[in-house]
């Protein structure tokens, strides 16, 4: 039924812009171009420059630890892989949790909290940074609460899928994601950039000397040059503070969405104590992670979370039991094994990456006189930090054109073509992994190597925008929001998995395993698709 003038006139003239919605029906033709397109974009364009931010302190640890190493900080090179794990391990985690937040606290209030929230990694690592005999813990600690910002991607996505019609779900999805997913981007290079140079003054504290070479975007930077590693921290605080005065002040809540979210301070608490669930379980991880092969361990991470969930008190128990029902759906199954494929790749390949480019490329074979095969370093190898941006940024690029295709053609169809092209992309990168790695000149399969991989980063950015727009459509209002959540936590699993597999295969002398096998992954996500949504007689044909 549409809304009468009256009910559309209780969001106009002499309200808050901030002021909770009663009233949302965006499938109303009228409603939508009178009223509900202004406020959807205001929040959307809000919600964006957030969920950017998140995306790049969640994976800043990548940068940080390489740094950390041309620093001389005291802490080996297992130790500093483990920060970024961490960092993935939690923000994976802390997915699930938030991928319930917007119905029980309201989008207002979730998107204000947790963005303000990353300040506090930011800050801290900054100050962390300022001194090289930090302990180790510390920086432990830092990089589970980065994972917050991992964890937002959840929440935001559920928020803004509230917003717009089902014919937009491509759109508006795939712009929040697409450019928020530029955080990964403009972390890698923002922050080589900011290193070199005091920009915050005496506040920040002194430089380091680098004993080791390194580089940015625009070129090489040698041992002995002063920097300032904690603006690697600091740098974000810039950025967070106007954005959480603009999610308080510009965003809504939707009462349709969230009937209860109580006042700020009790939906505050509601947040933080969802928040809290997901870093005790982060934490369990990372300690069963040391005593449990990664398959087991990664399943009992998310199956403790779930159970802790259901274990909440009052009304947050009973709203998250009702969501819980996306559970008993098969396609909330059949959407996240096909996100794993898209933004799992994503996020896993933009983590892998820059060790893939620095371990096979950084050295070489050389033959000695004996005839005997060692493995030495390449002196004129490319550089991970100059090179290794290139694909997470076409991968974001590229999302929204994925959402907006999507709308014309239907998402399974998209998605179908790109995991044709990931299938083929994957194994032969794979190849090419192989015969540089045995190389006595690696850096002539380099260029082969890079265009590979970002066809790849833009197969999954298209189907990124595309298996959203397919979950925007299957799934009703109330359930839309939770499954995105739940699909997206699962697959952000590959920011820790993706490097742990690729990282333990070139240790082997084996690359082309890893690619492989995510090649066959993709084959049988090829099937998935087409059993569901393609076949003649799939019970929901070509969303």
């Amino acid at each position: 039924m549409a809304k009468s003038s009256a009910d559309i006139g209780k969001l106009g003239a002499g309200r808050p812009k901030n002021a909770d919605i009663e009233h949302w029906d965006v499938e109303d033709e009228q409603f939508w171009q009178q009223t509900g397109k202004r406020i959807a974009s205001r929040n959307l364009w809000i919600s964006i420059p957030s969920l950017l931010m998140g995306f790049a302190v969640w994976l800043m640890w990548g940068m940080i630890t390489t740094q950390m190493q041309n620093l001389g900080f005291p802490f080996t090179v297992s130790q500093l892989f483990t920060l970024t794990a961490i960092a993935g391990l939690s923000g994976a985690t802390l997915r699930i949790p938030a991928s319930f937040m917007i119905r029980i606290a309201g989008g207002r209030n979730t998107i204000f909290l947790t963005t303000a929230l990353l300040m506090l990694p930011a800050a801290g690592t900054g100050v962390a940074l300022m001194n090289p005999e930090t302990p180790f813990w510390v920086f432990q600690a830092l990089a589970l609460l980065s994972g917050i910002g991992g964890g937002n991607f959840a929440c935001s996505m559920s928020n803004i899928s509230t917003f717009y019609p089902k014919k937009q779900q491509g759109y508006a999805l795939g712009m929040n994601a697409g450019l928020g997913n530029f955080g990964v981007t403009t972390m890698q290079i923002l922050i080589p950039l900011v290193m070199t140079i005091g920009i915050f003054g005496a506040i920040a504290g002194s430089p380091m000397e680098l004993q080791s070479s390194s580089g940015t975007l625009i070129g090489r930077i040698e041992a002995g040059t002063d920097t300032w590693i904690q603006n690697a921290g600091f740098i974000w605080l810039v950025f967070l503070v106007p954005l959480a005065f603009l999610g308080w002040f510009g965003m809504n809540n939707i009462r349709d969405i969230t009937p209860n979210p109580g006042n700020p301070a009790a939906a505050f608490g509601k947040i933080l104590g969802l928040y809290g669930v997901g870093i005790l379980t982060s934490i369990i991880g990372v300690v069963a992670l040391g005593w449990l092969n990664m398959w087991l361990a990664l399943p009992l991470t998310i199956g403790l979370t779930l159970a802790l969930l259901r274990m909440m008190p009052g009304q947050i128990r009973t709203n998250i039991q009702k969501q819980f029902a996306i559970f008993s759906n098969k396609h909330t199954w059949s959407m996240t094994v096909l996100y794993i494929a898209t933004f799992g790749s994503f996020i896993g390949f933009s983590a892998a990456l820059p060790l893939s480019i620095s371990v096979i490329f950084g050295n070489m074979m050389e033959v000695a006189a004996d005839g005997s095969i060692t493995r030495v370093a390449n002196p004129d190898g490319p550089s991970a930090l100059t090179w290794a941006w290139m694909g997470p940024f076409v991968g974001a690029l590229i999302r929204p054109l994925g959402g907006w295709i999507s709308d014309k053609l239907g998402g399974s169809i998209v998605t179908q073509a790109i995991s044709v092209i990931m299938v083929v992309a994957s194994a032969a990168v794979g190849y090419v992994m192989m015969l540089a790695y045995n190389s006595t000149d690696p850096n002539q399969y380099f260029w082969m190597f890079l265009l590979l991989f970002i066809v790849l980063f833009a197969a999954s950015g298209i189907g990124n925008g595309s298996t959203f727009r397919t979950i925007g459509v299957i799934f009703d209002q109330q359930q839309k929001g939770p499954v995105l959540g739940w699909t997206s936590a699962v697959a952000a699993y590959g920011a820790f998995i993706a490097p742990r597999v690729m990282g333990e295969q070139i240790k082997m002398g084996t690359p082309e395993l890893a690619m492989y096998g995510f090649a066959i992954f993709y084959a049988v996500c090829l099937v998935v698709n087409w059993w569901f949504y393609l076949r003649p007689g799939a019970e929901i044909k070509n969303p």
